[in-house]
């Protein structure tokens, strides 16, 4: 498949929709494949937005370097499987994030932000690899003051059983609550699996969906590689099954209250909300990022906003 193709397939069973990512090249070597949003699943739960970074092993000297640019509506999560960024944003954080932990940044009304491999790590060539997702907000909070919250490894709850190990990154599952306080409910977890092993999908939740990070696995007799996300059916008996040593996510909770709007980096429920917040980011009208001189400048000729769902 090309990198520039993306596609979402019927399935039967407990699975509803497989989407293909399609990958994307960010400059200097560095890919993300995007799950989320694709052409016939736009959202699963509060999820409108899944991307897979790496893994990829840059050059000597190199690094990841995402310029600030803004955010409205929506709350990004970072969250690492190898290496390490550091978060610089327009409220004065400075967070490095590793492996197993969470950067949660609430948007709300606006805020801007930067993504870059720090200085120390970048003459070895650092490895990179993780996922970002962002959560749109509910109706209510859209235009709430925007926040930074980081959790440690230690902090997000651990389940471990033969075959099994699961950490609870956001949201609730599996008996289990992350300290993050979300503004709807939802679940976001870190799942790996060893053959045989196999794992219940819980139903508390309305939307579910696994990305399968690396490995394979079986669903109703039916074989899925790694680079795959599985959307389930509304109350489905999920069980997956380990063919291989596996990592996948799994995500979704209770849909958005209401269509979104989604334009670049705005997510709003109102579209003269986005156009609001094109217009600010053109006037410097967004609050700085601290140390940073760089910026990513509106986008130009892009099409209009996207309504999801």
């Amino acid at each position: 498949m090309s990198e520039n193709t993306q596609s979402a397939m019927p399935d039967q069973g407990a699975i509803e929709t497989t989407v293909v990512p399609r990958a994307s090249d960010l400059g200097g070597g560095f890919k993300v494949m995007r799950a989320l949003p694709a052409a016939q699943r736009r959202m699963v739960g509060p999820f409108v937005f899944l991307d897979q970074m790496g893994p990829v092993q840059l050059g000597a000297g190199d690094g990841l370097d995402v310029r600030p640019h803004p955010h409205i509506g929506l709350a990004t999560v970072t969250y690492l499987f190898d290496g390490e960024i550091l978060h610089r944003d327009s409220l004065g954080s400075v967070q490095p994030i590793r492996a197993g932990e969470l950067n949660w940044m609430h948007a709300g009304k606006g805020i801007a932000h930067s993504e870059r491999t720090p200085p120390a790590l970048r003459p070895a060539g650092p490895h990179v690899a993780g996922l970002q997702a962002w959560v749109g907000l509910p109706t209510r909070d859209e235009e709430s003051e925007p926040a930074f919250i980081h959790h440690g490894a230690e902090e997000l709850p651990v389940i471990d059983e033969a075959g099994i190990g699961i950490r609870v990154i956001a949201g609730s599952a599996f008996g289990a609550q992350s300290p993050v306080a979300t503004r709807s409910p939802l679940f976001y977890a870190d799942v790996t699996l060893i053959p045989p092993a196999s794992l219940q999908v819980p139903t508390e939740h309305e939307e579910r969906a696994a990305y399968l990070v690396s490995g394979s696995i079986e669903i109703d007799g039916v074989a899925h590689p790694a680079g795959r996300l599985l959307v389930f059916r509304r109350g489905a008996d999920v069980v997956i099954t380990a063919t291989t040593a596996t990592r996948l996510m799994l995500l979704g909770g209770e849909p958005l209250d209401g269509p979104r709007h989604v334009w670049w980096n705005f997510v709003s429920s109102s579209r003269e909300r986005i156009e609001q917040a094109k217009a600010d980011w053109q006037a410097g009208r967004f609050a700085p990022v601290p140390g940073e001189t760089e910026f990513i400048p509106l986008p130009e000729n892009r099409p209009p906003p996207v309504q999801y769902p």
